[in-house]
């Protein structure tokens, strides 16, 4: 094993031994090399005022070599905030201009120690960093039976971790709060789990009550007093399009010191956030109350970086950048925040119109891009696909009843046509299946 990995897992080790025995055999071995070409570079990039030959881009009287048809697109932009490369643990202003938003956002965070987040390509891939750190063959990952498929992949597929689902809804259509910690004390015998908390949910838009939220917190914390170290992971998604009664902040803050046992994890961006799904601007950040513990994590996880993607695009980190600093920023989000909710609004009056008869039910829904329906007599795939050929409408079938429909992307007044047609899919469906 490599020194500087070594030399991190002694720290951690120390730091919180809990913490040391979640790390995988990957978890382990990585480190983020001190020595090479980025160190290297950065230190002739303070020293060398003559000539730095070190990295590997071309300049031109002064600046990054650029071609004029791409720089008049983006002309507002200096040439060294957009093509040279980005440090691998993100551009410094935006890291801390996030860290500043998510304080904001997030009163539970206030007093409680955490790392300056580390900018990711987008979402997924800080999944699949936490997957790689955390997740060795056989580790149980526990998720609510509906969930976003690609958890299977990332955990599951790549990793080899198990799959471990309990259902997302109780008896009284809340969050099952009580299903989340017997998934938790199964797996006192292994004693690890990571726990993805995805709020607000894909697919069906769910964010738990704030009195759910302690459930949820009380539930991780009765695990590790069990002797479970728990890997909590919020996947904040879309976090801020909180749109009733739900939980308005992450459960990151509440989860932050809960426990020696429990390491907190946030998975967040700009993303849908922002809605700037194409920059693939994300962020992964750690609690812990050890400074020293957050430097080991954040080694290891630039380790992941450099040996996968090496950094995330520059570009796109300064357009976030300009975006969050922006005195218009807060008004314009407000702005598109109020379309989303008066879309999930409207979707919820048609649905308890009466309209559409006792065809289906759906499942609660209070914020993000989704709701789920619950068809009761045909098949969600004969639904779709009836959709799709007949009436050009797309929407994703899941398992045998659920029927997702993305409210997000259909402007409003669009909404009554989009479930009149589906409800008549489904009449139509039903005859046919007759």
């Amino acid at each position: 094993m490599n020194p500087l990995a070594q030399q991190l897992n002694v720290t951690i080790e120390r730091e919180n031994a809990n913490v040391f025995a979640m790390l995988s055999t990957l978890g382990k071995e990585i480190y983020f090399p001190k020595e090479g070409i980025l160190s290297q570079s950065a230190e002739a990039k303070a020293k060398a005022k003559k000539f730095n030959a070190t990295i590997g881009i071309a300049l031109e009287g002064g600046q990054p070599m650029h071609l004029k048809v791409i720089q008049d697109t983006l002309s507002a932009y200096n040439p060294k905030d957009i093509y040279e490369y980005a440090p691998p643990a993100g551009k410094p202003e935006l890291r801390a201009a996030w860290r500043t938003k998510m304080l904001k956002e997030n009163p539970a965070l206030a007093g409680k120690s955490f790392g300056n987040p580390v900018v990711t390509n987008a979402l997924t891939h800080g999944l699949s960093i936490v997957a790689d750190l955390f997740a060795d063959t056989g580790d149980a990952v526990i998720i609510p039976n509906k969930n976003w498929e690609n958890y299977e992949l990332t955990f599951g597929v790549r990793r080899g971790a198990v799959i471990v689902e309990y259902p997302l809804y109780n008896e009284e259509q809340r969050f099952n709060s009580s299903g989340l910690r017997e998934a938790l004390l199964a797996q006192k015998g292994k004693g690890k789990a990571i726990v993805l908390l995805n709020f607000p949910n894909n697919p069906t838009g769910y964010t738990p009550t704030p009195q759910e939220g302690t459930e949820i917190v009380a539930a991780i914390h009765d695990a590790a007093e069990a002797g479970v170290n728990v890997v909590a992971v919020t996947d904040d998604a879309y976090f801020g399009l909180f749109f009733e009664d739900s939980l308005h902040e992450s459960l990151f803050g509440k989860l932050a010191d809960l426990h020696p046992r429990v390491l907190a994890v946030k998975i967040d961006g700009a993303t849908k956030e922002e809605y700037v799904w194409g920059f693939r601007v994300g962020f992964i950040t750690y609690a812990s109350q050890s400074d020293a513990m957050l430097s080991a994590l954040e080694q290891k996880t630039l380790g992941i970086i450099r040996a996968t993607i090496s950094s995330g695009p520059h570009p796109s980190q300064t357009f976030v950048l300009r975006a969050l600093q922006s005195p218009e920023f807060e008004a314009q989000k407000a702005e598109k925040y109020e379309i989303m909710k008066n879309r999930a609004n409207r979707v919820k009056d048609l649905l308890d119109s009466g309209r559409y008869g006792d065809v289906w039910s759906y499942y609660p829904f209070n914020s993000g891009y989704f709701m789920c329906l619950k068809l009761n007599n045909v098949e969600a795939e004969t639904v779709r696909v009836r959709l799709l050929d007949e009436y050009q409408i797309g929407t994703i079938a899941l398992g045998e009843t659920d029927l997702r429909v993305a409210f997000s992307c259909i402007e409003e007044p669009n909404l009554e046509e989009l479930f009149d047609t589906i409800y008549k899919a489904v009449q139509e469906a039903a005859v046919l299946n007759k």
